[in-house]
């Protein structure tokens, strides 16, 4: 690929090798522990479900069972596994028994491992069919009906009752959205349980459900087939049950996750050991699901100088990509973050924004990238807002982002109406058409501005990047390198979640999700 900014790739390559290092030094870690997430996110794949009668869902049950006596390091199939052989029943059966008292999880070990594994095996392979079936669908209908043209538009549905969303997300789609994203209620990240069934209360955004999950997944489909386009839904799989969510999604037919590597350790302050290793699983989950995740990286300008650390949104989507890669994920699959947020009154600022946007493309050619819309200086002004995120939209066509999240004109003010979100589509559509191919016909000023911003963002974020792995990540965060935040590597939320792997530990699902 030639570069219209004249960036050296050779460079490129040099500071991917240093992100693929700062992750092989993550995935080392990681490699050695589990949490109280990746466990329940076990229970969830072997078809455990519900909630007692005080509405405790059964996989914390069972896994704050084996936290409680010390045993969460040896992992719940090592123990389900058993009880099967044991008992002859399913893992949901021996789950409901657990929550009545019935059965304590971890009574007697029973069965060689090639015994366990053969209990579990019909449950495991069920799992594994009905994620398949729904890839399978979601490439019928692109097959069939097709989809929008990219970048897709990405609006937010948030009203706290999923019946209320519906309503919305369908408006949407009609309106000519391509990703709808139901926003999670707020606080959601910091509850290390998810909750069950259908909502009808929230704020800020509804809650993440496997029930809500369905119910939005059937509005789509129905709604694509009246537009003819298919509709990509999106929900969140950050915070303390990234990969339980994740597997949630994947079982209900989600298209998009916001699946983070940093943020939830940066902006939720939740443990930067539990979150790595969450990730992963969540990150090998969403791969073999073929789900686009998105990443954080944008938020880092919300709390810094969106000029002067721009660099670090570019070193953290190289150790983002580099991580993703080590769980299986494809490049296609990387929503990788970035975001329009220079104040509007600095001089050239377009430039700059459109010098980042075309590194971040050029740098990942195959990457469904992100591009996050402006909202830091967004004033409650609806008529400079519609302005400001109308020259978001052209650089977004310009340098052929995969997502563009669309702004409205009443950001800062109020969740959108569906008549904001009428006119924030119509906006993007008006701009799409108009300046399709722009970026196929107007070249860059050599050694102009914005070839001279997109080489000293590439030269600082490989700077970064080599400090980052001289003293590991782990230690970069505590030092607050990304945006200007410090977490401790013992501190946080969910800490206690975390456990070595002992020697009876097993996790098949992850060598069978990137086998196959």
């Amino acid at each position: 690929m030639e570069s219209k900014l004249g960036i050296d790739f050779n460079k490129v390559e040099y500071a991917r090798g240093i992100a693929r290092k700062i992750a092989d030094q993550v995935q080392d870690f990681v490699n050695g522990y589990t949490t109280v997430a990746v466990e329940r996110t076990l229970c969830r794949l072997l078809g455990i479900d519900g909630v007692d009668a005080n509405a405790v869902p059964l996989p914390n049950i069972l896994v704050d069972q084996l936290k409680e006596k010390n045993l969460l390091g040896e992992g719940v199939l090592f123990f389900l596994g058993s009880a099967v052989v044991e008992t002859g029943l399913s893992p949901q059966e021996i789950a409901e028994m657990v929550a009545v008292g019935n059965w304590d999880i971890t009574r007697g070990h029973f069965g060689s491992r090639e015994q366990r594994m053969k209990a579990l095996q019909p449950y495991m392979e069920a799992s594994i069919r009905r994620i398949v079936a729904n890839r399978k669908r979601r490439e019928n209908y692109i097959a069939t009906i097709g989809e929008g043209t990219k970048p897709y538009l990405y609006v937010i549905v948030a009203t706290g009752n999923i019946y209320e969303d519906v309503v919305q997300a369908q408006a949407a789609a009609r309106q000519g959205a391509d990703i709808i994203a139901v926003i999670r209620t707020t606080g959601q990240s910091l509850l290390d349980y998810v909750p069950y069934g259908a909502t009808t209360e929230g704020f800020g955004g509804t809650f993440a459900t496997q029930e809500n999950f369905r119910i939005m997944r059937k509005a789509l489909d129905e709604v694509g087939e009246e537009v003819g386009r298919y509709i990509r839904l999106c929900n969140y799989c950050s915070g303390l049950c990234m990969p339980e969510i994740a597997v949630m999604g994947a079982l209900e037919g989600l298209d998009v996750m916001l699946n983070d590597a940093l943020y939830g350790i940066l902006f939720r302050d939740i443990n930067m050991q539990r979150t790595l290793v969450d990730q992963f699983m969540s990150r090998v989950i969403n791969g073999f699901a073929g789900v686009i995740i998105n990443t954080g990286e944008d938020n880092y300008l919300t709390t810094a100088d969106a000029v002067e650390e721009a660099h670090t949104v570019l070193a953290s989507d190289l150790i983002n990509e580099q991580l993703a890669l080590l769980a299986g994920l494809p490049e296609e699959q990387m929503g990788l973050g970035h975001a329009f947020e220079m104040d509007p009154m600095l001089e050239n600022g377009f430039l700059y924004e459109l010098a980042q946007a075309q590194m971040t493309r050029e740098i990942f050619p195959k990457a469904t990238l992100k591009y996050m819309p402006p909202t830091k200086f967004m004033t409650g002004n609806i008529f400079r807002g519609h302005i400001q995120d109308a020259l978001f939209n052209m650089i977004g066509i310009w340098t052929s982002q995969g997502i563009q999240l669309l702004g409205m004109p009443t950001e800062a003010i109020h969740t959108p109406f569906m008549s904001d979100r009428y006119l924030s589509i119509e906006n993007a559509r008006y701009i799409f058409n108009n300046m399709r191919s722009i970026g196929d016909e107007v070249v860059f000023k050599q050694d102009g501005i914005i070839q001279r911003r997109a080489k000293e963002v590439l030269d600082k974020a490989t700077v970064l990047l080599e400090k980052i792995e001289r003293e590991g990540l782990f230690t970069a965060l505590e030092k607050g390198i990304f945006a200007d935040i410090k977490r401790p590597k013992n501190g946080g939320k969910g800490l206690d979640g975390v456990s070595p792997k002992g020697k009876n530990y097993e996790n098949p699902f992850v060598e069978m999700m990137l086998n196959r």
